[in-house]
């Protein structure tokens, strides 16, 4: 196949170069210096001819090469260059090829103001400057350096950023540039850069070159308005061309090579990616391996907050730093980094604060890189604020509890499962969103008579304005001062946590509601098989004995207390108040209609139907195929009707007992056994096996449905489930 000649005086030729290369296609590569022989990677496609040539030295080199196509990839502001190129190709029959610089998409919305001027060329810019007062940064490169250099009020104010080349600091001195005012240095630069050279230097007056992203235009622009100096632009001469994209497809389609899909795939290949943890923000708490992954790193990903903490706290050298922390974000810039430079490793760093595996954002991103084909990708942990917060205050952490309350919306959640600890343990870890959920820490604990607790409260770990403080529940409430929090609430006297279920009924308050006997209770508990992070329904919940019950077992679970007498629903929320339990909702309405805008269940009990026991059953299936039921019964009515219901409605799984309860009472000196209510205790699970499962099933029963409540009924029912 007959190479691919490209001119390269930017850093698309480079990237063309690379790309090509990277896909097998031969070129040879045209620079007009050493420096620019200099940054070329070696490249195993790839030649290099160094030396400024005439468009007739162009036309031989050309011809004499039996090229498959030319690629003008020259700077936009080299227009002889680019006008020797066309000449050279005249009558040849190789196609041409213009390679634009690409914009950054940024400038399009850039507004100027009274601190920039723009010009048509460079002689406009430097008459200008004879009116500037102060020092100048000339950042346009040597190649029109004579035409600002010629007035010597200006010249020896100039400071001149070049290329680090021999030939550039030849033009310098031989226009007059003192080696003080020379700044020979290789980009891309930051706007922080450009912002300590302006500091550095005194300067009162940027110039540059209207340069696109790859020239760092964005990044002077910003340092310049930032810093409140003057900009002086030389606009971009109008460039007609194709997009990088463009020309790899005009080639592809000449050397038969997809080359752009060859690059997607060994891209991935080439970016390695350290997600490291920077401790509480100062750099007592980040670890070596964290530190040099970010010294060494291209790019930074982070909150803005982990960021700015990170360039404060070292010397960081990344090219470009981003303010995205989710995969979404971060994969399109790497891959976008990892095409300009298509033969080098990219290296990245995402920076998250405390630890990376604790509450942290670590564990998703690493799934969505390596689900997005990103191999290699190394966790650097960092110090957490519990372990930082227990060795300020001098205490072991390894029997404490750890919560995070921080983003909780739903209070009584969080409030249930922070009493639970705290009952129950010496001391609790909480992370916590600002001084609102101090507050409200404070106001909880003193609401269920914990005052003799202690929460040590840490503020702002690690930065210059740390503070660490115990305060009693009381003093918490008057806390303002938003910032980092993290407290340890310590317990001098948790009680034991029982390890079994089983509450004697003297404990609920129960007025003139029944209540299903304890015993009962027990093993309906034992039957139903609540899970951890159970969601569950107790129809006909009475007093709400057998809600509070399960809700103990944990502050995970959450309990819908269905019930349609108000005073028995008022007699459930003083149960549970005095229970301290936060995980019981109370749902005042007659099942099943109650049911239809409560979430899908995975356990209902049901005490009392009300005689709508097929009903409920049927709407329970429908909202969770597969629930765990158990119900009591107590009348023979309501048992007898059980073996119908299992006919129409598939369940598996069920179970019937009979419970006899009988409870001693004396008489005189003697001890006599008196019998309780028979109970049927009978529990199944909605649905066929696995292996007997179908769709006709709940068509069927849906009909079964329309049947018994009516059209209209079930069409209200339907759209209130969604």
């Amino acid at each position: 196949m007959k190479p691919v000649l490209i001119y390269s005086g930017t850093t698309e030729g480079k990237r063309l170069a690379e790309c090509l290369a990277a896909a097998g296609v031969d070129c040879t590569v045209c620079v007009a210096t050493e420096y620019g022989e200099l940054v070329m990677p070696h490249l195993a496609h790839a030649t290099v001819r160094q030396g400024r040539m005439t468009a007739e030295e162009m036309r031989g080199f050309c011809r004499d090469g039996g090229y498959l196509a030319v690629v003008d990839a020259t700077h936009p502001f080299a227009e002889e260059a680019s006008a020797n190129i066309r000449e050279s190709v005249k009558g040849s029959g190789i196609p041409c090829f213009r390679l634009k610089r690409e914009e950054d998409a940024a400038d399009a919305g850039w507004e100027t103001g009274g601190w920039e001027r723009w010009f048509d060329g460079a002689q406009a810019c430097a008459d200008a400057l004879k009116e500037v007062r102060g020092n100048i940064l000339l950042t346009t490169g040597s190649k029109e350096l004579s035409c600002y250099a010629k007035e010597e009020e200006v010249r020896k104010r100039l400071y001149v950023r070049v290329l680090p080349s021999a030939e550039s600091i030849r033009i310098c001195e031989e226009c007059g540039i003192a080696g003080k005012q020379i700044l020979a240095m290789q980009g891309p630069f930051t706007e922080e850069l450009n912002q300590a050279l302006i500091r550095q230097y005194r300067i009162a007056c940027l110039v540059t070159k209207q340069s696109g992203a790859a020239g760092g235009f964005r990044e002077k622009q910003k340092a310049a308005q930032a810093l409140g100096i003057s900009c002086f632009v030389i606009g971009s001469p109008k460039e007609e061309g194709l997009s990088f994209s463009e020309v790899l497809e005009q080639l592809e389609r000449l050397t038969g090579t997809k080359i752009q899909a060859v690059l997607q795939e060994s891209a991935r290949e080439r970016i390695r990616v350290t997600l490291a943890g920077i401790g509480m923000g100062g750099t007592g708490s980040w670890t070596e391996e964290g530190k040099q992954a970010v010294r060494e790193a291209d790019v930074l990903f982070g909150a803005p907050r982990v960021l700015a903490a990170a360039q404060k706290a070292l010397p960081v050298s990344a090219g470009q730093m981003f303010p995205y922390y989710q995969a979404e974000r971060i994969l399109p810039e790497l891959m976008r980094l990892q095409q300009e430079n298509i033969c080098r490793d990219l290296r990245a760093a995402v920076l998250f604060s405390g630890d990376t595996g604790f509450y942290s954002g670590c564990r998703k991103l690493r799934q969505g890189l390596l689900k997005a084909g990103i191999e290699h990708v190394q966790i650097c942990p960092g110090i957490s604020c519990v372990s930082y917060l227990a060795a300020a205050a001098g205490l072991p952490w390894q029997d404490a509890a750890i919560i995070s309350i921080h983003g909780e919306k739903d209070t009584g959640y969080w409030k249930g499962r922070l009493l639970e600890e705290v009952f129950h343990r010496e001391a609790v870890f909480v992370l916590l969103s600002g001084a609102a959920d101090l507050c409200a820490i404070g106001q909880l604990l003193e609401e269920e008579r914990l005052e003799r607790c202690r929460i040590t409260a840490g503020y702002q770990l690690s930065y210059p304005e740390e503070t660490i403080r115990e305060y009693t529940p009381q003093e918490c409430r008057t806390l303002t001062k938003e910032g980092l929090y993290v407290c340890l609430i310590r317990n001098p006297a948790p009680q034991e946590k029982p390890v079994t279920h089983g509450w004697n009924d003297q404990r609920f308050l129960r007025g003139q509601v029944p209540m299903t006997k304890e015993e009962v209770r027990e093993i309906a508990i034992c039957k139903l098989g609540v899970t951890e992070q159970a969601v569950v329904y107790d129809i006909g919940s009475g007093t709400g004995s057998f809600a509070a019950e399960v809700a103990a077992r944990s502050s995970r679970i959450r309990v819908y207390a269905v019930e349609r007498k108000p005073e028995a629903a008022e007699l459930i929320r003083e149960n549970c108040r005095s229970f301290h339990l936060h995980n019981v909702t109370v749902v005042e309405g007659t099942a099943p209609e109650a049911l239809a805008w409560l979430p899908a269940p995975t356990h209902a009990l049901i005490g009392g139907s009300g005689g709508a026991l097929k009903e409920i059953l049927l709407t329970l299936f429908e909202k969770a195929p597969g629930i765990r039921v158990v119900l009591t019964a107590v009348t023979l009515e309501t048992a007898g009707s059980i073996p119908q219901i299992f006919q129409e409605i598939p369940v598996c799984e069920e179970e019937i007992v009979q419970v006899q309860i009988s409870r001693s009472r004396t008489a005189g000196n003697y001890h006599m056994m008196q019998a309780e209510n028979p109970v049927f205790v009978i529990s199944f699970r909605l649905g066929l096996p696995e292996k007997q499962k179908g769709a006709p099933v709940k068509d069927a029963l849906r009909e079964e449905r329309r049947g018994n409540c009516g059209e209209e009924k079930l069409h209200d029912r339907e759209e209130s489930h969604g």
